[in-house]
């Protein structure tokens, strides 16, 4: 199958989108971007074209007149025991690294538990990890270290108060094994894995009035297809460790504004905050870039300012919309400076200021400063599109909306569930329209 791939190494998340001749997405990835953006581009390039085997089973399913509406539901138990599939492999490989690191003569001089320690820990997080992937449960994250690292930190809080291995000496072993194992790609035979899936599929919960063998045949035609990637287009912070000519790597300008395009033909008016920059663009009616203006060279404002604020208060980056939602009002915030952030933070609470109400000033702060971005480079004009990671914000989101109409009057707002890919949405039409040129 003819197809063209779009990727957006981002300084915290790096995208990828598979397109077809047509211009249909068929499938899109996304990895944490790490310190090594190698493995990041890898990473998110192979959860693409998994997305993609998934579209393109659908398809095939949908065929089968007796599964009528019940396509998702065993889509979904589909994916779920894959992701399980793909999680049970990471751990074995972390659990392998603990163990190397273990050997070594400083750690294992430290005293006779250290292994010890580690089989207990190990044979309850696999049953955790099990657990995370269960039907209807709610995971904080897709992405491994997150979903593993709380889990073994409080597995290896338990060991060490029962006097094994000190916490400090596991939690290291943990530290230096989980780099390890982000930065290895994932191995072969990563679509055989669907196969394995199904066998974990519980087809008699599912109600299915198919059996087994009805659904395997769609999923082995599927793992047969051949892609034949024509073209690839790189975008992002990252883009120059991207292993592209240079004519096959595009500007996060041209390419948001592209994908903003796509998305919403309409669109004249992106705004795209990411982990790095914050980016107002103005796009005429084919989405090319007609001006645009960034922040400055801080990440004041960005996504790496909310992550900090996060960590301050030792919450998830995720919970910090939910909580600003619970404000009553929203708290002055004078600086957006990260190095000043969490000063300023800490001295609102101490002065008895809602943390609620402190997390909906800073988010009011942040789109503040959004939309002196979006002035300078022509203000909003007909249809106003907003990208990137901080687009699922729910709080960010009600600030802009408030500002949008204060200054702009009844302006339509876009924001689409997959905004975090349109960076890589743009780069991967750039590459179709060159490979079909």
């Amino acid at each position: 199958m003819k197809c063209y791939v779009g990727i957006d190494l981002g300084s915290t998340t790096s995208k990828a989108v598979v397109m077809d001749a047509a211009g249909e997405v068929l499938g899109n990835g996304i990895t944490n971007s790490r310190s090594n953006y190698d493995t990041a581009t890898q990473v998110a390039r192979l959860e693409a074209f998994i997305s993609t085997r998934l579209t393109l089973l659908r398809r095939e399913l949908c065929k089968i007149a007796e599964l009528e509406d019940r396509v998702d539901d065993f889509l979904e138990a589909l994916e779920r025991n894959f992701r399980l599939e793909l999680a049970l492999e990471q751990l074995g490989e972390l659990e392998g690294q603990c163990r190397k690191f273990a050997d070594t003569p400083a750690v294992a001089a430290h005293n006779g538990h250290v292994r010890q320690s580690l089989d207990e820990v190990f044979d309850r997080l696999g049953g955790q990890i099990a657990k995370a992937y269960s039907p209807g449960t709610v995971r904080r994250s897709d992405f491994f270290r997150d979903i593993v690292g709380s889990e073994y930190m409080q597995l290896a809080d338990e060991v060490a108060k029962d006097g094994g291995t000190p916490f400090d000496v596991l939690v290291n072993l943990y530290d230096k094994s989980i780099i390890q194992v982000e930065n290895t790609p994932p191995g072969e035979g990563i679509e055989n894995k669907f196969l394995s899936a199904l066998d974990r599929v519980d087809t008699e919960s599912l109600a299915l009035p198919v059996d087994t063998d009805t659904i395997r045949a769609p999923i082995r035609t599927v793992l047969d297809i051949e892609f034949e990637e024509r073209n690839a287009v790189g975008t992002g912070y990252g883009r120059v460790r991207l292993p592209f000519p240079k004519e096959q790597i595009r500007s996060e300008i041209l390419c948001h504004g592209l994908g903003a395009h796509l998305m919403y033909p309409n669109t004249r008016t992106v705004l795209d905050i990411g982990g790095q920059d914050t980016k107002g663009i103005q796009v005429d009616e084919n989405g090319i870039v007609d001006n645009f203006q960034m922040n400055d060279r801080c990440a004041a404002g960005c996504g790496r300012y909310l992550g900090y604020i996060a960590d301050e208060m030792n919450v998830g980056l995720h919970e910090l919309g939910p909580m600003a939602m619970q404000a009553t009002k929203a708290v002055r915030i004078n600086s957006t400076c990260t190095v000043f952030a969490g000063a300023e933070l800490r001295d609102r609470l101490a002065m008895g200021e809602k943390r609620a109400d402190v997390l909906a000033g800073l988010h009011r702060s942040i789109i503040l400063r959004a939309m002196s971005i979006i002035s300078r480079s022509g203000g909003i004009a007909n249809e106003f599109t907003f990208t990137g990671g901080v687009a699922k914000n729910e709080a960010a989101v009600k600030e802009l909306k408030i500002l949008v109409r204060e200054n702009y009057g009844d302006v339509t707002i876009n924001i689409d569930p997959e905004s975090i890919y349109t960076g890589a949405l743009g780069a991967a039409e750039f590459a179709r329209r060159a490979g079909e040129a």
